[in-house]
């Protein structure tokens, strides 16, 4: 019995033994993997400390075909037109808010990625996407190719598509007063937006042709316009218009704007649009 017993365990021990071998002669001896890591480059050295280190904002310029619809002729950004589109937007939007609405205000409320591109986003009814907001995490900037820091009009073009997707961010956190919106201009909404002038819509009571499309783009472009002009620029926007009822009905929207900005995160809106005016300046002028 004990001779039969040991030599169970002998077996048993010369299978083991056996199987490990075998198993150590079929891994591979060198990975196919590469996960050497690229060399940072002085742009991404920028971006690190720039966006990276202080907002947790990762910066995506080099081509990712997951990121882009595939379906539109889009192409990556030219590398030297990168910074200058970054320091815009830092300019602008994080050192404005940062300012307004205290320092780790867009390090809690971010989008988690941005994602550059180079050309122009066509929609098939001749219109142009020039943002986009996927999920409150990632922002996709398009025409970055067609910066001009010189020019106040291209630049505010450019600015305004990070200030309107982030109000989509902030409206996330915190949703806006939908109820009283919907009651100012119920019946100027449509699918056909871009059927319509600017000036058409504006007498209607919509700050933009594209503000029709549902109340959540109307507020976003309410207050994406309001902090893209500045104060004289607004106030003559308002001059022109020309019906009573619209113009009662963009002072009310431009109202339940400053007050979410207040009620829901105690911003002062008017301060924040006079820090976005001011930021804008020193970036044509420098």
């Amino acid at each position: 019995m004990k001779l039969l017993k040991y030599n169970k365990i002998a077996v048993l021990a010369l299978v083991s033994a056996f199987s490990f071998s075998c198993a150590h002669e079929d891994q591979p001896t060198d990975s196919q993997l590469d996960f050497t890591q690229p060399t940072k480059t002085a742009l991404d050295n920028w971006i690190d400390a720039n966006y990276f280190s202080p907002y947790n904002i990762n910066v995506q310029y080099k081509w990712n075909q997951n990121t882009v619809d595939n379906s539109r002729f889009l192409f990556p950004p030219t590398v030297e037109k990168v910074q200058p589109a970054l320091e815009i937007v830092q300019t602008i939007w994080l050192k404005s808010y940062a300012t307004i609405g205290g320092a780790d205000f867009v390090k809690k409320i971010a989008p988690r990625e941005i994602v550059l591109v180079g050309g122009v986003n066509l929609n098939s009814v001749g219109t142009r996407t020039l943002g986009l907001a996927e999920g409150g995490q990632r922002v996709t900037l398009f025409e970055t190719d067609y910066i001009n820091k010189s020019n106040r009009a291209n630049v505010t073009e450019f600015i305004h598509t990070i200030q309107h997707e982030y109000i989509h961010i902030l409206n996330q956190h915190k949703p806006f007063d939908e109820k009283s919106w919907k009651a100012i201009t119920p019946a100027g909404y449509t699918a056909d937006w871009y059927n319509y002038d600017i000036p058409e819509s504006n007498e209607l009571g919509f700050i933009t042709s594209y503000a029709r499309s549902n109340i959540n783009e109307d507020f976003a472009e309410t207050a994406a316009m309001i902090l893209i002009y500045s104060k004289a620029e607004y106030a003559a926007f308002l001059a022109n218009i020309k019906s009573a009822t619209a113009l009662a009905a963009l002072k009310a929207k431009e109202a339940l704007v400053v007050k979410y900005f207040k009620d829901a995160y105690d911003m002062d809106f008017y301060a924040l649009r006079d820090e976005a005016e001011k930021n804008t300046t020193s970036v044509v002028n420098n």
